[in-house]
């Protein structure tokens, strides 16, 4: 696969693009997923050592979540005005203080600070990237990465698939802790490489006011916090979460619209009606992925009464179909056509789903694993690619830390939507109507992509689209 993406990104290169940049910004891009997945295989093993139920070692993927995606923006801000440099060691940096953490955390409480860091860490690997490739677009004068956008995803995709293999390898040769270890190695390849290839930018000059807007990050963290908390326990009990969210969000808004440099431009945002439209199909494709991810897995398990090795077995049908349909169409910079396909393949995977026996065959389940892949592979590609041309230049790193945002919104989402209708031994109904949900969560992509007229000129080339 690294070949394939090699011989890509030099195609690209051929067209002016520094392909001296790859390394780094693969690199940087991998960092996330991969400690968003190994910990899959970790929670038993560290509660175990702890004494800790699922209840507390579950704070260790919400731990991440939440950090990455208040960081992403956040840190995709500072990338904009002080360019990627800078931003991309420091969150090596930190990254590998995470891993140190970890493998030394003396309790559970640490390690969930170390996730804390590892989630600020991990959040300037993509936003650089993003940045850079505008960067290098704006150099060369050729805006067509089709190419290195698609390596970005599909490494980030494979990563995903080798994340939870290559952590049970870990833990057997080295215990529970080596899942953090890994970072260590992986901070000083970052640093190396980073030292060694990213461009020395100059800060871009943005006139007295292009400060950090402090009091702007700060509301919409509180905003985040007060909405990810909620969704990670959906109770009447916890009514003031979203009351605090609300007022968060009033307040982020009115701050924003006064102050002259502010963190998310809500003018301009607000006026871009087809980024804004991206955003919410990430949050509903991220949310029928993560459904799917999290909840048929559970229900394999404790429904169809796989083992975990069996039930793993069945998704991996899932990761490879996403990673070979965005290599194969990557190259093709038009994003309506695959979001179109990959939202009717949501929704003919959702209801498989919804007439899926409790008893079904190992050949029906690997089927729908099948269909569900290719979503994966068009969806988060193609609204990747949106974002790109749709976002304002001068802040593509902060919009793209906002759709890593908004994915993580939709995962926090998906796992209120499985607590909601799964449970410990849950039968096909509890199944149905986890797909039931996922139904409306795809005919509403499905739709919102229908209707964004914008997507028929997104990405296709400046001739085609004068001509339309």
């Amino acid at each position: 696969m690294s070949s394939v993406l090699t011989r890509r990104f030099r195609a690209e290169s051929g067209s002016g693009f520094d392909r001296k940049l790859l390394a780094p910004m693969l690199l940087g891009t991998i960092l996330n997923p991969i400690n968003s997945s190994i910990i899959a295989v970790s929670l038993v093993p560290i509660g175990v050592a702890f004494g800790a139920p699922a209840s507390s070692t579950a704070w260790l993927v919400s731990a991440l979540y939440l950090a990455t995606a208040i960081g992403q923006p956040v840190v995709g801000r500072l990338v904009d005005l002080y360019g990627p440099r800078r931003l991309y060691l420091a969150g090596a940096t930190l990254t590998g203080i995470a891993g140190i953490m970890g493998v030394l955390a003396p309790d559970l409480l640490v390690l969930v600070l170390a996730r804390i860091v590892l989630g600020f860490g991990t959040c300037a690997g993509y936003p650089a990237s993003m940045y850079l490739i505008r960067s290098e677009s704006e150099r060369t004068g050729k805006n067509s990465p089709a190419g290195v956008l698609t390596a970005l995803a599909v490494a980030g995709q494979t990563i995903v698939v080798i994340g939870p293999t290559l952590g049970g390898l870990l833990i057997h040769l080295g215990g529970w802790r080596t899942t953090f270890a890994i970072n260590i190695p992986l901070a000083i390849a970052c640093l190396i490489v980073g030292a060694l290839r990213m461009p020395k930018t100059p800060a871009p000059q943005r006139g007295k006011g292009s400060g950090l807007d402090l009091p702007g990050i700060a509301l919409f963290a509180a905003l985040l916090v007060s909405l990810l908390l909620f969704l990670m326990k959906p109770q009447v009990a916890y009514w003031y979460l979203p009351v605090l969210a609300i007022a968060a969000g009033a307040a982020l808004i009115i701050r924003e619209l006064r102050t002259p440099e502010p963190f998310l431009d809500v003018r301009v945002l607000g006026g871009n009606v087809p980024l804004l439209a991206t955003y919410g199909r990430v949050l509903l494709t991220s949310m029928v992925g993560y459904c799917f991810l999290y909840g048929f897995t559970q229900w394999l398990e404790s429904g169809r009464g796989l083992n975990a090795t069996g039930a793993g077995l069945i998704l991996l049908p899932l990761s490879i179909t996403g990673i070979a349909v965005s290599a194969i169409t990557g190259r093709r910079t038009v994003i309506r056509g695959k979001l179109i396909v990959g939202g009717i393949a949501q929704i003919l995977g959702c209801t498989a789903l919804f007439l899926m026996p409790g008893a079904a065959a190992i050949w029906l389940l690997l089927g729908v694993a099948v269909i569900m892949g290719i979503p994966q592979g068009l969806n988060s590609l193609a609204n990747q690619n949106a974002v790109y041309y749709q976002a304002d230049p001068e802040r593509i790193a902060s919009s793209a830390g906002l759709l890593r945002t908004f994915t993580y919104a939709g995962a926090m989402g998906a796992a209120a939507a499985g607590g909601a209708f799964l449970s410990a031994g849950s039968s096909a109904a509890g199944l149905h109507h986890l797909a039931l949900f996922m139904l409306v969560a795809s005919g509403l992509f499905l739709a919102l992509t229908l209707a964004d007229r914008s997507l028929r000129l997104t990405g296709r080339p400046a001739r085609d689209a004068a001509s339309a």
